[in-house]
């Protein structure tokens, strides 16, 4: 006969399987609420939650001698604060507190015992009267806030946590090493002073990345352009010494592809804001996530890349220069680098990546002509006639050269150089065929 301690732990689960559906619906209703309610608060990046796991819940029943406390399951069910957990994402430890002050103002309509909603008619009630933050069993402070919803008849408790992006990763830490690993037990001392001291790491972290978040966004325009080349090049030694690290570790040997990565971030900060118009300084902090994400991220520098489909461009330079690319990323380790490098940090297909690489390339070229065809007097026909030209070098020399560098600078230099000259002779016009002669004494054989 099974121990009756676990004849209950077997009813619970049967119970939480039924409710599942249930906290599901509250759970994706109160995070739609909350992020209607935080919406137009700069600093508020996500909300998200979960429904604890069979196996958390198993758990929790056996330490808590829940069997002792309850008579039923449906009565311990009901009165479990954490079943369904919520969680506030935000930048930075500062905004956890305005976050939460903004969450009291809004959530004003007193309903008595501490608990509060922002409106009468709302079935979510916020339990606001204790302390917050609060000080948890390892001693560090969390925001975690008793909450209920009305659903029929019956009121479901759930939790809310506020937490910043240091404090999300240190959660994971703290649950997944210590709370879940009873071995840490046997040294209980030295592991607190360790977690300790990486907790202190973290927040100084968090605070060199306010500090340097704060002072991009809030730049006047006459530093703009010197701060985002800074900037930039930041980021491109992180994402150089973040795939170095992985070639080295994987093949041996230090690799130098730093121009490289100068472009790589050229093109995604200009797609981060085309895609989302975010910031100057949203793009710094998502590149910066991202680029925390994938340095413990897999990648095989040996694999062939695969594209989901074939791409097709009806702009004939982009194409040409797209086959060309395709047919080096099998055969040159820079380039079947770049397209890796590009698709894990835009965190989509090589397809997608790939398309809006060559797009972003193809900008460039189209700007440049547009930006000095308009100190020219040559009609639409001779203007597509000169660029289709040039483009036709480009490309030729790129099948030549292979070379990001030449492709994406020194071709455009050469381009733009030649259309100053004939600026500063005063030259407004030139004969098609002269034209074409003067950029190909410029450009061949490059």
């Amino acid at each position: 006969m099974q121990n009756e301690l676990f004849e209950f732990v077997d009813e619970g689960i049967v119970a939480l399987r039924t409710y599942r559906n249930i906290f599901d619906q509250i759970a994706r209703k109160t995070v739609k609420s909350l992020k209607n309610s935080l919406s137009q608060y700069d600093n508020f990046m996500n909300v998200s939650y979960r429904i604890k796991s069979e196996k958390s819940f198993k758990e929790k029943i056996i330490k808590n001698n829940f069997y002792l406390e309850y008579e039923d399951v449906n009565s311990m069910i009901m009165n479990m604060s954490d079943l369904i957990g919520i969680r506030i994402e935000c930048r930075f430890i500062k905004d956890e507190t305005e976050i939460y002050e903004l969450i009291k103002k809004t959530y004003n309509v007193d309903q008595g015992n501490g608990y509060f909603k922002n409106d009468e008619n709302s079935p979510i009630s916020l339990k606001l009267s204790d302390r917050q933050p609060q000080i948890q069993n390892n001693g560090f402070e969390i925001y975690k806030i008793d909450c209920k919803y009305k659903y029929g008849k019956n009121h479901f408790n759930f939790e809310l946590q506020i937490k910043s992006m240091v404090n999300v990763f240190w959660g994971e830490i703290d649950h997944k090493i210590l709370y879940k690993n009873y071995n840490y037990m046997i040294d209980e001392k030295f592991f607190r002073e360790i977690m300790a001291t990486i907790k202190d790491s973290l927040y100084m972290i968090d605070k060199q990345l306010l500090l340097l978040y704060e002072h991009v966004s809030n730049l006047d325009a006459s530093a703009v352009v010197s701060a985002n080349t800074q900037i930039n090049h930041l980021l491109s030694k992180i994402i150089h010494d973040v795939y170095s690290e992985k070639i080295k570790n994987e093949l041996g040997f230090v690799f130098n592809f730093k121009h490289c990565t100068d472009v790589i971030v050229e093109f995604l900060q200009l797609t981060a804001a085309k895609k989302k118009e975010l910031s100057y300084g949203e793009n710094f902090v998502k590149l910066i996530n991202r680029i925390n994400e994938i340095s413990s991220d897999e990648i095989s520098m040996r694999d062939n890349i695969k594209f989901e489909d074939t791409i097709k461009f009806s702009d004939k330079f982009t194409q040409n220069i797209l086959d060309v690319i395709i047919y080096l990323s099998s055969r040159d380790f820079t380039w079947n680098l770049i397209l890796k490098i590009i698709c894990q940090m835009e965190n989509v297909s090589y397809y997608e990546s790939t398309i809006d690489f060559l797009n972003f390339i193809r900008s460039k070229y189209s700007l440049l002509f547009i930006k000095y065809f308009d100190l020219f007097k040559y009609d639409f026909d001779e203007e597509n006639e000169i660029e289709d030209y040039v483009l036709d070098i480009v490309y030729e020399n790129f099948k030549k050269n292979k070379s990001l560098n030449y492709l994406v600078e020194d071709a455009l230099k050469d381009i733009e150089n030649e259309f100053i000259q004939l600026r500063l002779k005063d030259i407004s016009y030139l004969s098609v065929d002269v034209l074409k002669l003067r950029f190909k004494k410029r450009m061949v054989d490059y």
